[in-house]
């Protein structure tokens, strides 16, 4: 039977307990940890989300030590009872709370608990179903229970700074207008409007530009958004992003506005952020990262190497670059552990896994031999003078690939970061930021036949690129720019168009005919046309930052109740099925 907490106040967290609390009087609530029963004494650990402390049972108190007797893993209890230091033999030095220990007064059970189907008390892998089952009690375990700990700094670090630089947050609407672009919309019913639907958000985008023209002039949202998509370890239904948008703005201007942010942010887990953060093209991304979210940490940087095969005795590659062709490549420098059969071993796996067909390697050996997979089709002397030319120095091994530059340079991108995966290249306490810029503002549609949007058709053109969207609309740039970190896109933004008869060309661009996008996005549109400022912002995914200040290879791990990758709440067992009055009443027939 479950007693009452009656007059039991918390005076300590479990936690917090340290060698200055010696002779207090004081009460803890919480769950047991863990029980160590040695005849004449009974050690209990009870664990807040704080930490855990030592409570201690004797003999002495005969009828409290025959009650703690009945405690198991994941009762809910309160101890009252006096601080006293460990002996030296018992101090655990792993806890923040191991020099000291509770000596137990009175013990309340508050309630008693079934057994776990796994344990709380440690980290024994269990699999992601039944975590996700009873996730009550995987946040109960000390890493889940760390990263909302974590989530929740970090967004509170994130709402004091933009309050500090005059930022005011509105809520957006979580029911409006469908209007799809990119990724499908989750539909609402309206059960007043029969046939018709609201949307949730797949982002504020419309509003926040709005709420620029209504004249708040500095917006931020830490908001919910939804995306009917497929799921990955960085993708869930819905997501939480830090939304952001400003009026007369620069890039620059939205560049020294988040900078600082991301070193408040990471203050939060005592590491250091240098600012400026480094800037590169697109362009340059790709071709010397193979990747428009390039991870910088391992260096490998992609070389052109097309000079060097314009006159080469390697006719495929000669015959290539002829063509307009590229051949690009990237060197390893320490690698000397490389035996000949794992270089061809990789040379297997990238035609295997990543789709190669052009891949060569050259390597100079420890003792200066230099050897390659094409040294007869090349001979030594041009192998050597390649080499040379791409400071692959003694014990260092280069990777060659060749044909159509895009996809050369994924290629090449996709492999440096799986060897240096392989290599411990990739250190996750290493943070290395980077503002990829100048994207292209279109991309075209081979299967449509018509150009989309790279981000959104609300991104403006870079100046210079302007007459660009009459002569050569494939080449215009954008304003548009993404925040990446370690290979990870953790913000994306614009600025946007504040001119109607811009945006109007834009939409022509795209195939949207006047009568679409006065369907779509008239409301948007007429709004433009009461004086609207330039400006722009930018999305941060809250979700993802919190992952890689945990170190977690998911979002999941620092979402208190995600979904699965089939985007079903194990939990609560969502979606499921409804009362066919509901149906009815929304005029909705399921077929």
């Amino acid at each position: 039977m479950a007693e009452q907490l009656g007059n039991l106040t918390r005076t300590h967290s479990c936690g917090a307990l340290r060698p200055s609390d010696v002779g207090a009087n004081v009460v803890l609530l919480g769950w047991v940890h863990r029980v160590r029963d040695l005849g004449g004494l009974l050690f209990v650990d009870v664990r807040d989300r704080e930490g855990v402390a030592q409570i201690v049972f004797d003999d002495d108190n005969a009828p409290q030590m025959e009650k703690a007797k009945r405690l198991r893993s994941e009762y809910v209890i309160g101890v009252e009872g006096t601080v006293r230091r460990r002996s030296a033999d018992t101090v655990n030095p792993k806890l923040g709370t191991g020099e000291v220990e509770v000596f137990v007064k009175r013990l309340t059970i508050l309630n008693e608990a079934k057994t776990p189907p796994f344990p709380i008390a440690d980290e024994t892998p269990v699999s992601e179903d039944v975590r996700l089952k009873y996730r009550y009690l995987d946040l109960r375990r000390p890493r889940l229970a760390g990263n909302m700990i974590l989530r929740h700094r970090i967004a509170a670090a994130t709402r004091r700074y933009f309050d500090a630089h005059g930022f005011l947050e509105v809520e957006t609407p979580i029911l409006t207008k469908s209007t799809p672009e990119g990724a499908r919309d989750y539909l609402v019913p309206s059960r007043v409007h029969p046939g018709e639907f609201f949307a949730l958000p797949q982002s504020p985008q419309l509003f926040k530009q709005i709420l620029m023209i209504a004249g708040i002039d500095r917006y931020v949202q830490i908001c919910k958004c939804f995306r009917d998509e497929d799921l990955r370890a960085d993708r869930q239904p819905e997501f939480t992003q830090v939304d952001v948008e400003m009026s007369f703005a620069r890039p620059e201007t939205v560049f020294g506005i988040i900078e600082p942010l991301m070193r408040d942010i990471f203050k939060v887990i005592g590491k250091d952020v240098t600012i400026p953060f480094q800037r590169m093209s697109y362009a340059d991304a790709m071709a010397k990262y193979g990747s428009d979210k390039p991870d910088l940490r391992p260096g490998l940087e992609i070389q052109d190497l097309r000079a060097h095969f314009r006159e080469s005795k390697f006719r495929v590659f000669k015959e290539i670059v002829a063509k307009g062709g590229t051949v690009r490549g990237f060197v390893i420098p320490k690698a000397s552990h490389y035996s000949r059969s794992e270089v061809d071993g990789i040379v297997d796996m990238a035609k295997q896994q990543l789709g190669a067909t052009g891949l060569v390697w050259a390597r100079r050996m420890d003792d200066g031999a230099i050897t390659s997979s094409v040294m007869k089709a090349m001979g030594e002397d041009e192998v050597s003078t390649l080499l040379d030319a791409t400071s692959t120095g003694t014990g260092s091994l280069m990777f060659i690939a060749a044909g159509d530059a895009d996809p050369t340079s994924k290629l090449l991108g996709q492999l440096r970061l799986i060897l240096a995966k392989k290599d411990g290249l990739l250190k996750p306490d290493e943070f290395r930021f980077t503002w990829v810029v100048d994207f292209p503002l279109l991309e075209w549609d081979p299967q449509e036949k018509r150009w989309n949007s790279m981000h959104h058709p609300f991104t403006s053109p870079l100046d210079e690129d302007m007459e660009k969207l009459v002569t050569d609309p494939g080449t215009a740039r954008a304003k548009a720019y993404d925040l990446v970190l370690n290979g990870s896109e953790i913000g994306g933004g614009s600025i946007r168009i504040h001119d109607s008869a811009m945006q109007s060309r834009i939409f022509s661009l795209l195939n949207i005919s006047e009568e679409e996008a006065k369907l779509r996005f008239g409301f948007f549109l007429e709004a433009l046309e009461y004086g609207t400022p330039p400006h722009g912002g930018i999305a941060l995914g809250l979700d993802r930052i919190t992952a890689i200040l945990a170190s977690e290879s998911s979002i999941r791990e620092v979402i208190a109740f995600p979904k699965t990758a089939a985007a079903v709440d194990l939990m609560s067992t969502a979606p499921s099925p409804v009362d066919p009055k509901q149906l009815r009443e929304l005029h909705i027939q399921i077929k």
